[in-house]
Formats: C-alpha cells, sequence, structure tokens
C-alpha cells in the first residue's frame, strides 16, 4: 500500500529521535507526566525533584534534556526556575508520529490533533508571570 502523504524532511525526524530519546528514561517519562498533569503554568525544580523524589543535581540534567528536545520551557521566576511542558513542542512530535496515520488521513483514525501552531494561548505554557 502506498501512502498518500509526503515524506517528513529530514529536520522533522532529527526533532522526534530528540523527542522520543528524551522521553526514553524513566525519569525524564515521569517529569514531563508530572508537567503535563500541572499544566501551562507548570512547578518549580525543586518542587519536582520532591515530588518525583529525585536529586536536585541529577533533576537538572533530565530538565535540560527534555528542554533541548523541545518538550519543555523554562523561565526564571525570581530565585525559582519555574518549568511547564511545551504544549507547541509536544503537538509537533504528536502530529509527526501520527501524520501517517490511516494512509496520511488520521481523522480516520480517530485522531484529531490541533496543529502545532494553532494560535490559541492555550499551545503555549504560561510560566506563572512570564509574556507568553
Amino acid at each position: 500500500m502506498e501512502s498518500n502523504s509526503k515524506a517528513a524532511p529530514p529536520q522533522a525526524f532529527a526533532g522526534a529521535v530528540a523527542a522520543l530519546s528524551a522521553l526514553g528514561h524513566e525519569t525524564r517519562l515521569a517529569v514531563f507526566r508530572l508537567l503535563v498533569k500541572a499544566g501551562p503554568d507548570g512547578l518549580p525544580a525543586g518542587r519536582i525533584a520532591e515530588d518525583l523524589a529525585v536529586a536536585p543535581s541529577t533533576l537538572s540534567a533530565h530538565l535540560a534534556q527534555l528542554e533541548r528536545a523541545g518538550l519543555l520551557r523554562s523561565a526564571r521566576a525570581e530565585r525559582r526556575i519555574l518549568y511547564a511542558v511545551d504544549f507547541i513542542g509536544t503537538r509537533r512530535l504528536l502530529a509527526f508520529l501520527l501524520d501517517d496515520c490511516c494512509q496520511g488521513q488520521p481523522e480516520l483514525c480517530g485522531v484529531a490533533l490541533p496543529s502545532a501552531d494553532c494560535g490559541d494561548p492555550a499551545c503555549a505554557p504560561s510560566l506563572k508571570g512570564t509574556p507568553r
């Protein structure tokens, strides 16, 4: 069977590989899931470390990898660093993974993803007090 969709550009593959690699570690996956639950305001790094019982120095490396992969955003708020899911980056990953679903027609598979550039303020985290 041939697919009706166009091949994804190489940079899309590179971004997907980076994101999937970042999520391929138990601690990073737990961080990502915790921040998805926290919503667009995110959580301070100390709270993430506390909730997941991870040493702050260890957590820092995990947060950095998730941020480099385009799955998290960070912002300084006074003396704390807040982390939140980068919903645009996450939507890009999901769109890439599901792009060829049902021969390039993901709506047939019951998958409805908003565009990665959806224009909705909910697509980007607010990180309490920082501009969107």
